[in-house]
């Protein structure tokens, strides 16, 4: 850990923690503090002025991230009849209904994203405890209860990602690689940002957007002046 500790120590150093900066040059910022050996993530975290314990202030969407996040999603869709070759068609990893049910029942979960046509919901719901502690069951609010099952996975397979409030009031999620240039870096944050902005409660008072901060998967944060 101690070499681990040094490379940070070196990357704070590029740092000015009490400055906010640009979207742009806080994704450059990002991408020369990030030492890896892998591609790091880039992930947003944003801190937003509403009381998450209250029901009429949650925040959650989704939105296409136009670079992509820099990892190819699988998605598998519960659908029958023609609308499973429709997924198929559109690129579905897995396809399929009962059989599907009974091999997540059994365990099986090789697969990122899950999409279900409304009629197959009643047998889904089935998995209820498996699959919504992986938050990983279908919703009509993500767009993954949908009988256009060919949207659905283009947009997943496109870069979609859903965001959701926490219980400290923050939303996190993913804006990208370090392999990314800044420009996509920050092009995609601000497609998030602009997603938040929609997805603002009517009953949130006050700063709504309170702080913005990216940092790669092993790196410092970056503070971002939106």
């Amino acid at each position: 850990m101690a070499k681990l500790g040094k490379k940070y120590q070196e990357a704070l150093k590029l740092i000015d923690q009490e400055a906010s900066y640009s979207a742009q040059e806080a994704m450059e910022l990002v991408k020369k503090a990030a030492t890896a050996k892998f591609d790091e993530t880039v992930e947003a975290a944003v801190r937003l002025g509403v009381d998450p314990k209250k029901q009429d202030q949650a925040v959650r969407g989704v939105v296409v991230l136009p670079h992509g996040t820099g990892k190819t999603k699988k998605v598998l869709v519960f659908a029958k009849g023609d609308k499973a070759k429709e997924a198929e068609a559109a690129g579905a990893d897995y396809v399929g209904d009962q059989d599907m049910i009974n091999k997540i029942q059994q365990g099986w979960f090789e697969f990122d994203v899950c999409v279900a046509t409304p009629d197959m919901m009643s047998e889904v719901g089935k998995l209820g405890r498996l699959l919504g502690g992986k938050g990983l069951m279908p919703n009509p609010k993500a767009g993954t209860v949908t009988f256009d099952v060919t949207k659905a996975v283009q947009e997943i397979k496109a870069g979609k990602i859903e965001f959701r409030l926490d219980k400290a009031g923050q939303i996190h999620a993913p804006v990208g690689k370090v392999s990314f240039s800044a420009e996509q870096l920050s092009e995609n944050l601000s497609a998030l940002v602009d997603a938040l902005n929609r997805a603002k409660p009517a009953a949130a008072k006050g700063t709504y957007m309170k702080n913005v901060a990216v940092s790669s998967t092993m790196g410092p944060s970056v503070r971002v002046d939106v």
